[in-house]
């Protein structure tokens, strides 16, 4: 196996987000073209801009790159793989064309199907989630310049971060609701005095499970790799799982199928 400085990759990572999100808030601010990809989800430049500067900052690592914008390597090549990187480079494209502001620049580190260091950027209001195995998972707000990791660290504060809830707060989609999902809410309403959902874009969910602002996210419906890998990381180190549904197991990455089982983080 390949030996790695996981807190060297974890500064270029984020730096890489960093800059990532200034390239998509370009898109953002400006009049852009959406167009269709063959699975009838929406693309724009923004996508394609952000998954290049990420592509290029990680090729230093010599470690493989995965993409949502380059998913179609062999099965056969990839499981002979120690780690790779799991990156969206613009997670919420829905969200993003929306104009609404939940949307992320997500990026994994990947070491034998488990996520161990996880980048999640908010181009909107410069927040930043990270993790890495053996140092924790943090919050942090980006003010002008990334100055380093070293210096990050000192202004970040460590999940999750106590909010004090009294009431029982799941977070979910707007644009998804299976009748699993409904029935959990159903039975956390039965369970709980008082259930509260918070409707949020993108990774920003994991985030917020790993943040303490929610208790759960039950996803019963189908999310890819990309869409999960980063949070998975912030949340493990954060001190959650995610969880497939009907089972004890937690998701794995590379799999042969990119499609993630349902799940729920708690």
């Amino acid at each position: 196996m390949q030996e790695v400085d996981l807190y060297s990759l974890l500064d270029c990572a984020i730096d890489a987000s960093i800059k990532a999100g200034d390239e998509i808030m370009k898109v953002y601010d400006s009049s852009f073209e959406v167009k269709t990809k063959e699975d009838d989800s929406p693309l724009t430049i923004a996508d394609k801009n952000s998954n290049a500067i990420i592509e290029k900052a990680l090729k230093i690592s010599k470690i493989p790159f995965l993409s949502e914008e380059g998913k179609d390597i062999p099965y056969n090549e990839r499981k002979k793989w120690d780690y790779l990187w799991i990156v969206d480079p613009l997670d919420g494209t829905k969200e993003f064309i929306k104009k609404n502001g939940e949307f992320t620049v997500n990026i994994a580190l990947v070491k034998k199907q488990k996520s161990i260091l996880g980048v999640i950027y908010v181009p909107c209001t410069n927040e930043l989630y990270y993790a890495l195995e053996g140092l924790g998972a943090f919050k942090a707000t980006i003010d002008g310049l990334y100055k380093g990791l070293e210096s990050l660290l000192k202004n970040s504060s460590k999940l999750p971060i106590n909010q004090n809830k009294s009431n029982f707060i799941v977070v979910g989609s707007r644009s998804h609701m299976s009748k699993e999902t409904k029935k959990y809410f159903d039975e956390k309403n039965n369970e709980y005095e008082s259930v509260e959902v918070l409707a949020v874009g993108s990774s920003l969910k994991i985030c917020m499970v790993a943040e303490g602002k929610a208790d759960a996210y039950p996803r019963y419906a189908p999310t890819m790799e990309w869409d999960t890998a980063a949070g998975h990381a912030i949340a493990n180190m954060a001190g959650f799982k995610i969880i497939e549904y009907n089972s004890s197991n937690e998701i794995i990455y590379n799999k042969e199928e990119l499609l993630n089982p349902w799940f729920l983080v708690s």
